[in-house]
């Protein structure tokens, strides 16, 4: 470097700053390195912009939009901090910081996890949300202060970590508040986005010197379970029925899943199977809730119970074929009394005609002839 190059660089004598960021930096330091800004030097503000002059750690000047010649005269905070008197004309070495008033725009937001919230058709749900918003600095030196610090550069990507943690809460607080149901939400997306940037206003205004002109709600979705449902429903009420009503109740949903797969099994065009599907559906419901009620069956017929005197006791209910097992075992012979329903008194078993059998006194073979001839005839 040559001495005129060295000598014209030791002081700056013009301090502005040209945006190329495409609006997205809010804070940008001017690069000093370790020049000294010449007493008398012009500062150029441009339209959206703002220039802080930071000595030492300490809040200076504050220059809105313009071009402004720096000296002891409109730098009244400077010169009390370094101790200049009037006239002082010495260069001094300053940080300079640009800070973008503009509005910025294209600023996304959104949940990152549902939030579960009761709804009066659905009960217990779990709702996602994202939008749009646009930021504006207000207050210069409460951002620098609280937000920017040291950096160089300070763009919407860092200041969007911030906010969008704040938007988040505040959506979750605005929807349990509003008690505004799922089915309604569409037709309320106005009203939600300006409660919520007013919620967020006051937690940032004051706090880091920004403000949200606007914030819009693009979609609030639901989960897969709920929207099938949703969709169901709609579909159901694209047909036209008068009968299946403005919530579908058990009857019209089976009426709508036979249709549905009846129209699906045909090989026409999906349209005109489900509604050839759900007319038909619709006149087998009808036929089924016109036809009479079937008669019930008659009960099953039930065995004989009988009652039995074994060694003075009273043993029963007993089946005919529970007896008989009874009387192969000796346990019931031919004496032991009996009673069953229709009977007036106890009987011997013998003499009743349903318990022959287990005594072999019916159903039998006659015994056979004696097997010694007969005697011959004299």
């Amino acid at each position: 470097m040559g001495l005129f190059d060295k000598l014209k660089g030791e002081f700056v004598d013009i301090v502005e700053w040209v945006d190329d960021s495409n609006g997205q930096t809010l804070v940008w330091r001017f690069p000093r390195y370790q020049n000294e800004i010449k007493n008398g030097a012009q500062l150029i503000v441009r339209p959206g912009q703002a220039a802080i002059f930071v000595d030492q750690g300490k809040m200076g000047d504050l220059f809105t939009e313009g071009r402004h010649e720096l000296s002891t005269d409109n730098m009244p905070l400077l010169s009390t901090l370094r101790g200049w008197k009037h006239g002082f004309n010495s260069p001094f070495k300053c940080e300079v910081y640009f800070v973008s008033t503009k509005i910025i725009t294209g600023l996304k937001w959104g949940t990152p996890n549902p939030l579960m919230l009761r709804d009066p058709d659905f009960g217990a749900i779990r709702l996602g949300a994202f939008g749009m918003y646009t930021l504006r600095c207000t207050d210069p030196n409460l951002l620098l202060k609280q937000l920017v610090g040291t950096d160089g550069v300070y763009d919407t990507n860092e200041v969007n970590d911030v906010l969008r943690s704040i938007i988040q809460s505040s959506v979750a607080t605005v929807l349990g508040k509003s008690k505004i149901p799922a089915l309604d939400l569409l037709s309320n997306y106005e009203l939600l986005g300006e409660e919520v940037r007013k919620l967020v206003l006051t937690q940032i205004d004051d706090e880091y010197g920004l403000e949200i002109p606007q914030l819009k709600v693009v979609n609030i979705n639901v989960p897969d379970a709920v929207q099938k449902a949703l969709d169901q429903r709609a579909s159901m009420g694209a047909l036209g029925s008068t009968t299946l009503g403005p919530a579908p109740n058990l009857a019209a949903y089976q009426q709508y899943q036979l249709g549905n797969g009846l129209g699906a099994a045909g090989g026409a065009a999906p349209g005109l199977n489900l509604g050839m599907g759900v007319a038909l559906a619709g006149q087998m419901m009808n036929q089924v809730q016109q036809q009479p009620p079937m008669m019930a069956p008659p009960p099953l017929p039930t065995s004989q119970q009988w009652f039995f005197g074994i060694n003075g006791q009273n043993v029963g209910p007993l089946t005919l074929e529970v007896a008989r097992q009874f009387a192969q075992m000796g346990q019931i012979r031919a004496d032991s009394l009996c009673w069953t329903q229709g009977m007036g008194a106890w009987q011997p078993a013998a003499q009743v005609p349903a318990l022959a059998s287990l005594f072999g006194g019916a159903g039998g073979p006659p015994p056979l002839p004696p097997s010694m001839p007969p005697p011959m005839p004299r």
